[in-house]
């Protein structure tokens, strides 16, 4: 009787990759692993220190081997803030990779879907965009479909963060006009796609309380696995808790050594009676 034959594909190590794309001779190989048993260093690391490799082609081989998108260099001087996609080994990275794993294990356990996550913080400058962006990046990481909403109608910036237009978005659509290609994928990264503010509305309020984006927001959660939604400043009026009601839950983002207990107790109380699951809160060092 004949077995079946096992044919696994196994991934190429670092030295593979590097060797290849360096076009490396068998005795350049054999210097690297030389050098890597000397000074009991890795072989990227060997493979720079001789010469025989730069940071940019180790970084490249590491995304390849562990199957990390990696922003292309030229993307990573234009869009700084994102630091999950830039530098996905960095402890940057790590720590929203952290923060991934604990607001998975406490939103919505137990449901088939889980609720959109906005983003909320009393103040301007706490790091919301910032944030949100990033924590994004880590979630499509995971593989499923994850859109970031850029819900701060007041001073949008996630369009400038990942490059993108913001001739149509989210105002336009609560705005009624009809708009194509409002959502966006993101380069590089095909499971996120952005749906940024669109154009600033006089009355960023009102948009967000009429029942279109309650709508809005129930019909694009059935369409991705994540979603996390960026949100103005508490500081500005009640367009934060609005949303994070609209969403079901929030992520509260606090500043060290200038967010203020005050404000965070007043952010949270708005929340009162909305049914909003707060899933923690966050100290954004910088």
């Amino acid at each position: 009787m004949n077995t079946m034959n096992e044919s696994a594909v196994q991934d190429r190590t670092i030295g593979d990759i590097i060797r290849d794309a360096r076009n490396l001779s068998a005795a350049e190989v054999e210097q690297v692993l030389a050098f890597q048993r000397e000074k009991g260093v890795r072989f990227g690391e060997a493979a720079i220190a001789l010469g025989l490799a730069s940071e940019e082609e180790v970084l490249s081989a590491l995304a390849e081997q562990f199957h990390y998108p990696l922003a292309k260099a030229e993307k990573r001087s234009s869009n700084p803030e994102l630091v999950a996609l830039n530098q996905p080994f960095g402890v940057q990275a790590e720590a929203f990779r952290a923060i991934r794993s604990q607001v998975s294990m406490r939103l919505n356990p137990g449901r088939d879907q889980r609720l959109p996550l906005a983003l909320i913080s009393p103040g301007v400058g706490d790091g919301k965009t910032y944030f949100a962006a990033n924590l994004a990046i880590v979630m499509a990481q995971l593989g499923g479909r994850t859109l970031l909403v850029d819900a701060d109608l007041r001073s949008p910036r996630q369009h400038e963060v990942f490059g993108l237009s913001n001739g149509a978005g989210l105002s336009s659509i609560l705005s009624g006009r009809a708009e194509s290609q409002v959502i966006q994928q993101v380069d590089g990264l095909p499971n996120l796609f952005v749906l940024p503010a669109g154009p600033l509305p006089p009355n960023p309020a009102e948009l967000v309380e009429r029942a279109a984006f309650g709508l809005l927001m129930r019909e694009l959660n059935g369409k991705f696995d994540h979603i996390v939604v960026d949100t103005p400043a508490a500081a500005h009026g009640a367009d934060a808790a609005v949303v994070a009601a609209r969403c079901g839950a929030a992520l509260v983002l606090a500043r060290k050594d200038a967010s203020r207990v005050a404000g965070l107790e007043d952010l949270v109380a708005s929340l009162t009676g909305s049914g909003v699951q707060l899933v923690g809160a966050i100290v954004n060092e910088f």
